[in-house]
């Protein structure tokens, strides 16, 4: 069967370059790669400030971004103070995680992704595009590149053990005023599949399906999943299905592809046919 895997993505290698999606699967990367970084500092920078900080009560709100590739997530009062700032090595180890309790203001780029995320949790408490599910809640997750484009995607996430969602996640979009702009469903509905608390010895793969016309490829926000719960899932692999692409996501290097559905089909076919003739030759 391994074998068979190292048939499958010299195959993928192949197509990819004839294609030209790098470029797109590259972009759908990084920014998915952005977002699990942001999410890992809201994790973990409420574990560190909690387990730092008796006055938990005077936190009204927090928020995490990528300041000079340090992931760092801004605790903040009623009255729009920072209160604290904790600071993440590459390994999100609370051990090793600056915390400064030192009340402030925003810097001019905290108060960028403060706004565009304050907006957007205005847009989700009142406009019916936004849907909620039981168990669940819908994390913000602010972002803004280094071409200064403001956006924030909503993620739900589960509020009980043992599950992984997909779906149910939006992206808004913001002009240079910080105002909202437009509204982008990201999948059709909401996926929710099992995890296991520990890995299989053998290598499995993870599935669901795009149907939206504008999303047909993976999005940031699966990557993003994808990273968060990889420790607790038997999911090495993982695809998204839609009708004119196929995504294929590695966790254990954190890479992408993109490749046409009809050239998948075509891989597979080739795969039947190479397992066929190693079993007849056995």
């Amino acid at each position: 069967m391994k074998n068979i895997w190292i048939l499958f993505f010299a195959l993928i290698g192949t197509i990819i370059n004839a294609q030209d999606l790098k470029k797109t699967a590259k972009e759908i990367q990084e920014e998915g790669i952005e977002l699990y970084r942001s999410e890992m500092a809201s994790w973990y920078g409420t574990d560190v400030l909690k387990a730092n900080y008796d006055k938990m009560e005077n936190i009204k709100g927090y928020f995490s971004y990528i300041d000079g590739g340090v992931p760092k997530c801004i605790f903040f009062s009623e009255k729009n103070k920072v209160l604290a700032t904790v600071a993440f090595p590459a390994n999100y180890n609370p051990r090793d995680a600056k915390l400064d309790l030192n009340e402030r203001d925003f810097t001019t780029k905290e108060l960028d992704y403060f706004t565009i995320r304050q907006n957007a949790n205005e847009k989700v408490k009142t406009d019916t595009i936004f849907q909620q599910y039981n168990n669940t809640s819908i994390n913000l997750i602010p972002l803004i590149d280094k071409n200064n484009v403001k956006k924030v995607y909503a993620v739900t996430g589960p509020s009980v053990d043992n599950i992984v969602i997909f779906g149910n996640d939006y992206l808004i979009s913001f002009n240079d005023k910080n105002e909202v702009k437009n509204i982008e469903k990201l999948h059709k509905g909401i996926i929710v599949q099992a995890m296991k608390e520990e890995k299989m010895e053998n290598a499995i793969s993870g599935l669901h399906s795009h149907v939206l016309e504008n999303q047909q490829t993976i999005t940031p926000t699966d990557i993003c999943t994808l990273m968060l719960y990889y420790k607790f899932t038997n999911w090495d692999d993982y695809f998204v299905v839609s009708k004119d692409f196929v995504s294929i996501w590695r966790n254990k290097t954190n890479n992408l592809v993109i490749i046409k559905e009809k050239d998948f089909k075509r891989m597979a076919e080739s795969i039947e046919k190479s397992e066929k003739n190693s079993m007849n030759k056995n």
